[in-house]
């Protein structure tokens, strides 16, 4: 990329690059507030450009430029597919000759300052994930004649501004959905579920209120729990990867046969994670809020509803005071996945023969006397299978 710096993640931010030439020792870009975590559109990335000269120097200009770039990369079948945009090109031109007149500047240390305002429409906010990255960097140009160009670059967190609090994200939304458990003579009865957020817009550090209805009319016990899951999907050549990430969870209580439970405002705490990303074509972030009710022997009932992550609204944060963690979330995926209990931890001996001489009662004699209902059996009070969150587009 126009013979940018290389391999800036190993580069430290407080050290200065070491230069070969004789002349020029040290080339260094400082910014304003080196301790701040963030920038929004609009707002003035400063500094000043560090110049360490060993001798008098003859230059030809000194620019500062801030480049931002979308990169995503991953094998398929063999061959790489990878994509980059450019997110954002401004520059400045800090010392020039003028006219026929060499630019000669002494030995020693020369610190030439630079603003540089970023744009007012949303740019792509700061991201690293597992096939791509959203980064950002200051750069420096030395010229001199007859030489190449010296450059070094700096990385800087850029977040895109995104309001929670506006009326499409302020609007409740619910679903319901319903299965049958069994099927022909072995019908066990059918469990549903209905969920609702009371809006649709968070922001880290905020609690998501769940309000959910489970009803189990089936003869077995289910589990239910909450999911924040971080979806990122990359595409590149026509083709598209999706990487599906648990953020937070929460279990609740178990929901026994014939028997409903009702969630009103189980919360979920939004732990630090980067805004959603929603305004790039080969790179997305976004999140889904998932109830997933768990069956044994069965396939599990879920609903998911899409939330949008922002950076402020309702008292929330706001960009001047964002955490690096927002930017390179370090949850990751756990090798094995948490297991539903066991039906040896929710049910009693007492249960359990109450619920096997009822189901026996209601069994016609010649059903009884059959290996089927030695099987039916067999298959019911087993432990449910072993749980696992694995998703297809990651197989």
């Amino acid at each position: 990329m126009e013979g940018e710096c290389c391999s800036l993640q190993h580069r430290e931010n407080s050290e200065e690059t070491k230069m070969t030439h004789t002349e020029v020792k040290s080339l260094d870009v400082i910014l304003d507030n080196g301790q701040r975590e963030g920038y929004c559109s609009g707002e003035v990335v400063s500094g000043h450009i560090s110049v360490k000269l060993s001798e008098a120097t003859t230059v030809k200009s000194i620019e500062v430029l801030l480049k931002g770039y979308a990169q995503v990369s991953w094998m398929h079948k063999r061959s790489g597919c990878s994509e980059e945009r450019k997110c954002l090109s401004l520059s400045k031109t800090l010392v020039a000759t003028t006219g026929t007149q060499d630019l000669i500047l002494d030995s020693g240390t020369h610190e030439i300052p630079f603003d540089l305002q970023l744009p007012q429409n949303h740019l792509v906010s700061t991201f690293s994930g597992k096939h791509g990255r959203v980064y950002y960097m200051v750069q420096a140009v030395l010229k001199r004649p007859f030489h190449e160009s010296l450059r070094v670059c700096r990385e800087l967190c850029v977040i895109s501004h995104t309001n929670v609090s506006v009326p499409t994200l302020m609007s409740p939304v619910s679903q319901t959905c319903k299965k049958m458990i069994g099927c022909w003579i072995f019908t066990s009865g059918p469990v549903s579920l209905t969920v609702s957020l009371n809006r649709q817009g968070y922001c880290s550090g905020e609690s998501v209120p769940v309000n959910a209805l489970i009803v189990n009319r089936s003869s077995r016990l289910v589990v239910p729990k909450s999911v924040l899951y971080q979806i990122q999907t990359y595409t590149a050549k026509g083709k598209t990867k999706c990487i599906k990430q648990v953020v937070v969870s929460a279990r609740g209580n178990v929901v026994p046969p014939d028997t409903s439970s009702r969630w009103n405002g189980n919360t979920l705490t939004i732990p630090p994670v980067s805004p959603s990303i929603l305004n790039s074509d080969i790179l997305r972030v976004e999140y889904v809020l998932a109830v997933i009710v768990q069956i044994p022997g069965a396939k599990n009932l879920e609903v998911q509803l899409p939330v949008v992550i922002g950076t402020s609204g309702l008292g929330m944060i706001s960009c001047s005071i964002v955490n690096m963690s927002l930017l390179y979330p370090t949850f990751t995926l756990p090798d094995i996945a948490e297991a539903p209990p066991s039906y040896a931890e929710i049910m009693s001996e007492e249960q359990f023969e109450e619920h096997r001489t009822s189901t026996c009662q209601s069994l016609p004699d010649w059903l009884l006397d059959s290996s089927a209902f030695a099987c039916i059996q067999q298959f019911h009070l087993q432990p449910p299978p072993s749980y696992s969150e694995i998703y297809p587009s990651e197989q």
